[in-house]
């Protein structure tokens, strides 16, 4: 029996031998390659991508700050830091990013502007050809009156366009700042354009005129104080691009 047992015994010994050979010999025939070598590899113009959006990121963050810090400079009140880069914060606040803070010390129009242009055209070796005053400020009184969503254009180019060249020049017409020369660029350009669109013809040159006419306060009466007098400013000849419609 003991002989028995042991023969039974060797065979199952011998048969876990070979389970154990077999089973191990599984997964030496399915070794896993390096982990190194799985590592997804990338191509050149991946990689360039790649860098070329971080860096894209990175500047769009940069001038993100510097527009805010400059933004704030301009609209805080007088600072050594804002005295010492007055030009550089103007000329990055102006004229796309200028503010006007008058949320809590309003300060409503006193005076109403009626901004006029005329135009004028040299014939070759002929007379100098000028046209009747056009009201640009009555072609926007238009647009807005009875509108539910007026345009921004309607209500504010050319009233703030002027209001940069008065700001910009003073009490005469003699731009001496850069900023100047810009925002009586601009005034031109607009009355330009307008008066090409609106009446058409041909011009080489315009010119401007201004009517500034007081508003009364409500329910005052007429005698309590004297009236301001009336402005009537006329801006000098300007050389334009050639129009012709």
């Amino acid at each position: 029996m003991r002989k028995t047992g042991c023969a039974v015994s060797s065979r199952i010994d011998s048969a876990d031998v070979k389970e154990v050979q077999h089973a191990e010999s599984g997964p030496v025939a399915r070794e896993c390659p390096d982990a190194t070598a799985a590592t997804p590899t990338f191509s050149k113009s991946a990689l360039a991508l790649r860098a070329g959006l971080h860096t894209a990121v990175v500047l769009c963050l940069a001038a993100s700050v510097v527009h805010v810090v400059l933004v704030f400079l301009h609209v805080a009140p007088a600072n050594t830091l804002s005295k010492r880069y007055t030009p550089e914060i103007n000329a990055w606040v102006f004229p796309f990013f200028e503010q006007n803070w008058r949320l809590f010390a309003p300060d409503p129009e006193s005076v109403n502007r009626q901004i006029l242009v005329r135009t004028a055209h040299t014939e070759r070796d002929g007379p100098v050809q000028v046209s009747p005053w056009f009201d640009l400020t009555a072609v926007d009184s238009s647009a807005v009156e009875h509108q539910a969503f007026p345009s921004h254009t309607a209500q504010n180019m050319l009233r703030r366009a002027w209001a940069g060249y008065v700001d910009s020049h003073g009490g005469d017409d003699k731009a001496r700042t850069e900023r100047a020369l810009m925002m009586q660029k601009y005034l031109s350009n607009i009355a330009a354009d307008r008066v090409a669109d609106r009446r058409g013809g041909t011009f080489d040159f315009i010119q401007l005129r201004v009517v500034t006419l007081p508003i009364a306060a409500p329910g005052a009466a007429v005698g309590d104080r004297p009236p301001k007098p009336v402005e009537n400013r006329l801006l000098p000849w300007w050389k334009v691009n050639h129009h012709a419609k």
